[in-house]
């Protein structure tokens, strides 16, 4: 029956193409507006990054294939660290090489040299499932197969997904992608499996740096939390409206 039922969505879904979604700017959030996601929410997981921290190593890529059941030598990922070069000329260069799973080992960005006098900064950006409160993927699911829990982590059901792809391209993030094996929809699910137990998520587990943290924004005595508050935190692509919970410390500008 499922497979009847996938089939027939496939053919009825075909050939409807997304509206394109432009790049854009972070955000950065006022401590009204933080401490507004922290007051409206019940029990809230999300997410901090501090890019200050991230030296771009890829353990917490490994992790997270070897956790999530992510073919190891696969170009998708779950959750994937992007390298930021901008020279002085303010161009942006910009790659990620199988997701940085093996870290950054060359010189050359985005297969070509750039000479070190150029150079204006550079630094490290993990990305991840935004676990929105508006998710746009679960809009536009046409079958139920992605849902939000009552804490805020945006799940996917293998055996309801019909892999149309409809929500692989509204996420305005691209962190959703083809399972190479199951053949459905798949992304970073904070490691809902884990978190449930009390356990931090894999990558969490992995970065040696204290790059990542995940917390409840539920409990205000959470470290994380705090920091959350009281820290300057953005958030990337506000103005889709979808309403992030991933939090970024350190995020330059030039980031998209």
């Amino acid at each position: 029956m499922s497979l009847t039922r996938r089939n027939l969505l496939k053919k009825t879904l075909a050939g409807t193409a997304a509206a394109s979604i432009p790049l854009s700017a972070l955000k950065f959030l006022s401590s009204a507006e933080a401490k507004e996601a922290v007051e409206t929410s019940k029990t809230r997981y999300a997410f901090l990054v501090d890019t200050n921290k991230c030296v771009g190593c890829g353990f917490c890529v490994k992790a997270c294939k070897h956790e999530n059941e992510i073919p190891y030598d696969s170009p998708v990922t779950r959750t994937w660290v992007e390298r930021y070069v901008i020279t002085k000329d303010g161009e942006s260069h910009i790659d990620s090489p199988k997701g940085a799973r093996d870290g950054f080992t060359s010189e050359e960005i985005a297969h070509h040299e750039v000479n070190p006098e150029d150079i204006d900064k550079a630094f490290f950006v993990p990305k991840l499932c935004n676990q929105c409160d508006t998710p746009a993927c679960v809009q536009v699911c046409p079958v139920g197969a992605t849902y939000k829990t009552k804490d805020g982590v945006v799940l996917i059901d293998r055996s309801w997904c019909v892999g149309c792809g409809y929500c692989i391209m509204a996420c305005p993030y691209g962190v959703r992608f083809f399972h190479p094996i199951h053949k459905v929809a798949d992304k970073c699910t904070f490691c809902y499996h884990r978190l449930v137990k009390g356990m931090d998520t894999a990558c969490v587990d992995a970065c040696a740096f204290g790059a990542r943290q995940v917390c409840d924004l539920r409990n205000p005595d959470d470290p994380t939390t705090k920091i959350i508050l009281t820290e300057r935190v953005a958030v990337l692509k506000d103005e889709y409206g979808t309403k992030p919970h991933v939090f970024y410390i350190g995020l330059d500008r030039n980031v998209r």
